[in-house]
């Protein structure tokens, strides 16, 4: 089993609300939850106008098919979300 983890930094620039910041950023959890390998959660800034961070955990029998499933998270996102990526990390569990 190998398990990697996708850590994305997001400036979300011009927020004046979280409220605001949520919307821009909030089909996320939507898009890339609905995986059945991967799980999703807002990990950091919640409380901060301008910065969010997203993480991603990908689980499967090969570290090809987590690679994979993370690469494409991370490319979907620049293209797809209101937001700079200021910083991606990816770290391996197995």
């Amino acid at each position: 089993m190998s398990i990697g983890v996708l850590t994305v930094d997001f400036y979300v620039s011009g927020c004046r609300s979280l409220k605001e910041k949520r919307q821009r950023l909030n089909g996320i959890r939507e898009r890339y939850g609905r995986a059945h390998n991967v799980a999703v959660c807002e990990s950091d800034h919640q409380d901060l106008l301008q910065r969010a961070q997203w993480t991603f955990v990908a689980a499967a029998a090969s570290r090809d098919v987590v690679d994979r499933a993370l690469t494409d998270i991370e490319r979907n996102l620049q293209g797809s979300v209101d937001a700079e990526l200021v910083d991606v990390r990816r770290e391996w569990l197995d």
